[in-house]
């Protein structure tokens, strides 16, 4: 196993503390880009992300403003003859609902147990201020980096990047590149270092039922109109069948078929089922009939209810009929499935399904395209070495079920490879009560960053094409 620069390692051994409370001071920020009343607080984390990059030698460090919230943005480019790689991130973070469950409060993290608790410290924070420490390590050492980065860290990931595709169009111009680092993903189970091969799109949606214009009282209307809580309910019943097939017309055609050499290779991952189940606590698992668990995470469509609402939900009792019901409905897609194609699709189908005596309409929420990595490109193969040289064994190469549309972005908007090398450990809680990274994963995911810019560097003459 070959070791990273020692004057690096010098370096990260005696800033540990410092790096740690810089950690905990970004993760204290409550960047939740859904919710209208932080808007406040997710400009102070692209402030704050700015003021770092600016300090930490890198030029251009900018808050850039979308229609909703900020790009930053930073660049270093004075690497003549070496790669330019873009480094995407987002500090955004996801809401922290449901409150009671979170060992202490969502932003004040704390260290238990050798991992940092706390919302967005795998998801994605932590990662981006692993490529900060990073950076900071190579240029308190040696002045300069061994080859040009741009940084893009997004406020909006969380919320469907609705802003980012004009942003990168706007600045197509300072973005040339030859590939984007992602790190916004993670390992296998065991905590097995990993690279992401593919990812799945995203379809969200949401579907409103409305009856009546007020609420009816049930004894008085009950059995003479229709309930759009009931109806909804008939509505999702006939979405998915009992054997987790997608109910929507035409919801398969255009899914690829999984040949037998990529079941081998899902099959041949050190995955126990068991493990896993107990892992999240979870009764038996449920999926698509005919496929592995892993094939049903990875490689094929899913629909799931995301949340629902309507009526009285208060203590006690209130005799009501309802005048309208909500679904969150979201789907992850597949290669060569469209979103746009399956948002009619789905769109018919609810109109189809629903009951007489109620209206169903469909809001198109977000979607993302699903995305395929080139494992052979330069900067893939450089990722894998640095992994197994810092964590001292090869990684895995596996899939991800989770959604990353901005990859999509990158890939068809400015024709960008994409390499997804990400550190979260599988048991993170990444979108849920106690997020967690496992403190190992941060520090050595550092060195491993380090010794990435180091390889790129060195084999310039087979990645660079002259940007």
């Amino acid at each position: 196993m070959t070791a990273i620069d020692p004057a690096v390692q010098a370096h990260l051994d005696e800033t540990r503390e410092a790096r740690l409370e810089s950690w905990l001071e970004f993760l204290r920020i409550p960047s939740i880009s859904a919710l209208p009343e932080n808007a406040g607080d997710v400009r102070r984390a692209a402030t704050w992300l700015a003021v770092e990059l600016g300090r930490i030698g890198f030029e251009h460090a900018e808050v850039c403003d979308t229609p909703w919230h900020p790009v930053v943005y930073a660049d270093w480019l004075h690497a003549p003859g070496a790669p330019t790689v873009i480094v995407y991130g987002h500090y955004d973070v996801q809401p922290v609902d449901p409150i009671e469950l979170w060992t202490t409060a969502p932003f004040k993290p704390f260290v238990r147990d050798g991992r940092v608790i706390g919302r967005g410290a795998a998801d994605d924070k932590g990662q981006v201020h692993m490529h900060l420490r990073a950076a900071e390590a190579l240029f308190a050492t040696r002045g300069r980096l061994p080859l040009n980065l741009r940084i893009v860290f997004e406020g909006e990931e969380e919320s469907t990047s609705a802003s980012l595709p004009g942003w990168l169009e706007a600045n197509r111009a300072r973005l040339g590149a030859d590939v984007v680092v992602i790190s916004d993903t993670g390992f296998f189970e065991g905590n097995l270092p990993a690279l992401t091969e593919a990812l799945r799109g995203i379809l969200y949606t949401q579907i409103d039922v409305v009856g009546t214009p007020l609420d009816l009282h049930s004894g008085s209307f009950g059995g003479a109109v229709e309930n759009p809580a009931n109806a909804l309910a008939r509505i999702i019943a006939d979405l998915k069948d009992r054997d987790g097939r997608v109910l929507v017309p035409g919801f398969y055609d255009d899914v690829l078929p999984l040949d037998d050499a990529a079941r081998r290779r899902l099959a041949a991952l050190p995955f126990d089922e068991p493990v896993y189940r107990a892992s999240i606590g979870a009764g038996p698992l449920q999926g698509e009939v005919g496929y592995s668990v892993l094939e049903r995470k990875w490689m094929r469509p899913t629909l799931d209810v995301n949340g629902l609402w309507g009526g009285f939900q208060g203590a006690g009792e209130k005799t009501i009929i309802p005048g309208h019901a909500h679904a969150k409905v979201s789907m992850r897609i597949v290669a060569n499935q469209d979103p746009e194609v399956l948002f009619e699709r789905f769109r018919a189908h609810v109109t189809e399904v629903c009951p007489p005596g109620v209206t169903a309409t469909v809001q198109l929420l977000g979607s993302g395209r699903p995305v395929r990595t080139p494992m052979d490109h330069p900067a893939a193969i450089a990722a894998a070495r640095a992994l197994e040289e810092t964590f001292g064994r090869a990684p895995v190469t596996i899939a991800s079920g989770g959604s990353i549309p901005v990859a999509e972005m990158f890939e068809h908007q400015l024709g960008l490879p994409v390499v997804l090398m990400g550190f979260a450990n599988p048991d993170d809680n990444a979108h849920a009560p106690n997020e967690s990274m496992v403190l190992a994963n941060y520090e050595t995911g550092i060195r491993t960053i380090c010794r990435l810019w180091d390889l790129l560097g060195e084999t310039a003459e087979t990645t660079s094409r002259g940007t």
